[in-house]
């Protein structure tokens, strides 16, 4: 079974393509294949298949760590369209994929960078059931209230705006974050970003991501969307930059809040998974 190991801003994902595999990858097999110290260690799985239709050049699945699927990763999209690209399914500097979350469109930029069309952010959605049409909320967690903006960018975000960095750096996520992303008013988990302008330049802000079903991670393409959208309604212009751990995005907001992300992605390693590895994977189901 042959596998690459890609990282954006540090947000790593192991991608398959589906023609290796003569098994399906259930929850208990990508946590193993992700597991550290046993497996591949990774953020997730990128599955790659052959498309259905012809105005797309491949099928994009997305799992989570714990086995859980996602609809939608920005980070885990450029890894798989630049890993596309560099691996000869298409020769286009444009194409689409299509993902749980829909078609999404990319454009190359470079060997390492490229921009995906994310289409519209929602601010109402099923994953935040009470909420109104602009997405604001409240909620109380770790002993503090929060005010918060909900952004479905084919998964949903929860961002929180604090009033500078020294707040921004001072925040314990891994104490914080579980409570939120299992809080009742999103049925289906959130993802959470807490955001802060940067003084100095208007179009910066610098955020940190909890991720659903992963934890407090350097970088999240769908995290770091979430917190330019909540940015934007609330008076800031775009496009934003958007500062994480592991690097910089650049996230264009349109009026209709049609997103574009742009960014960076790189290969780490390739290889073949050992044969009683995948032995055991097998028998695991």
């Amino acid at each position: 079974m042959r596998f690459e190991k890609w990282h954006a801003l540090g947000n790593d994902y192991v991608i398959v393509e589906a023609r290796e595999l003569d098994f399906e990858l259930s929850p208990e097999r990508i946590r193993l294949l992700c597991a550290p110290h046993t497996g591949v260690f990774a953020d997730g799985v990128l599955l790659l298949s052959d498309p259905d239709q012809p105005a797309h050049v491949a099928g994009l699945r997305i799992f989570n760590p714990d086995g859980s699927e996602a609809a939608m990763s920005g980070n885990g999209a450029r890894e798989a369209i630049l890993y596309l690209r560099r691996s000869g399914w298409t020769d286009a500097d444009t194409f689409s994929l299509a993902t749980a979350a829909g078609t999404i469109r990319a454009t190359i930029l470079s060997s390492t960078t490229c921009t995906v069309d994310m289409g519209r952010a929602r601010l109402r959605s099923e994953d935040f059931p009470s909420g109104g049409g602009d997405g604001r909320g409240e909620l109380t967690a770790a002993g503090r209230r929060w005010r918060f903006q909900h952004v479905n960018v084919g998964n949903p975000q929860c961002a929180i705006a604090v009033a500078d960095q020294r707040e921004l750096d001072a925040l314990d996520l891994p104490a914080i974050g579980p409570a939120i992303e299992h809080h009742e008013l999103f049925p289906n988990r959130t993802n959470v970003s807490w955001f802060a302008p940067d003084p100095a330049l208007p179009g910066r802000i610098h955020a940190r991501i909890f991720e659903r079903g992963v934890g407090e991670t350097s970088a999240s393409g769908t995290g770091a969307t979430g917190a330019a959208v909540a940015h934007v309604l609330r008076g800031g212009g775009s496009p934003v930059t958007v500062c994480l751990d592991g690097g910089e995005l650049e996230v264009e907001v349109g009026e209709d809040l049609q997103i574009d992300l742009s960014g960076w992605a790189v290969p780490v390693f390739s290889g073949r998974l050992a044969p009683e590895f995948v032995d055991e994977l097998r028998r695991a189901g």
